[in-house]
């Protein structure tokens, strides 16, 4: 990896803590919960340190045990009694407030292009647009608190967000230097394949994906939604 600045990794750092924060009080403090993800962070940190995901010529890629095992894992709570029962424990409120980390996690990545980590096309001059996302959940909470926006209108910003995070995903994989990269090749997503911004697509995007999904499944379930 190219040179960076420690107050790059050390900003990241506090990025991802501020999202375990968040994602702490969207599971209303469950402690399986945090500590699940804290050891997940710290096990994807031990392997990104070890050069283990720099291997990247492999089919599947060593990356693979990034994104598979969250994935599963928010499949089996909505595929199962006990996952559907946790999800629906969950805080609205904290289940939306939780993509304001979206602004701080385009920041790095407009620092990252910077110095060459990550190319233009992941951040939002060249069409990553998913820091409205995290800039509008202020207004988006309020007014749906206070009545000025409804359910329908939640959805909606919920839908149109999800479609931003899984956008911006999908750039990052396809950028990324793997035998099925289709963009960027003069400049590769690479920072992802490092510590700590492996902590991106390994927790903070499994967080605001489970949190997304949680939403709907709140908006179109028949319980009273807290205001």
């Amino acid at each position: 990896m190219n040179y960076l600045p420690l107050p790059i990794s050390v900003f990241f750092l506090g990025v991802s803590a501020l999202a375990l924060f968040l994602f702490g009080k969207a599971v209303r403090g469950s402690k399986p919960a945090i500590v699940l993800s804290l050891v997940w962070m710290v096990l994807q940190s031990v392997i990104a340190v070890s050069g283990f995901y720099l291997i990247t010529s492999t089919i599947p890629p060593n990356f693979i045990l990034v994104v598979a095992p969250p994935i599963l894992l928010i499949a089996g709570l909505f595929l199962t009694g006990a996952g559907r029962r946790f999800v629906d424990r969950m805080d609205l409120k904290w289940c939306i407030l939780v993509h304001t980390i979206r602004i701080f996690v385009e920041v790095t990545l407009y620092w990252l292009f910077l110095y060459k980590q990550v190319p233009a096309l992941m951040t939002f001059e060249a069409g990553n647009l998913d820091i409205l996302a995290g800039v509008t959940v202020p207004f988006v909470w309020w007014a749906f608190n206070t009545g000025k926006m409804g359910r329908r209108g939640l959805f909606i910003w919920n839908a149109l967000c999800l479609l931003s995070v899984l956008n911006a995903l999908g750039r990052a994989m396809l950028s990324a230097p793997f035998r099925f990269q289709h963009f960027a090749f003069d400049q590769p997503t690479v920072a992802i394949l490092h510590f700590p911004f492996v902590l991106l697509p390994a927790f903070i995007v499994p967080a605001v994906l489970l949190c997304h999904f949680a939403v709907f499944r709140k908006l179109t379930s028949s319980m009273n939604l807290p205001q």
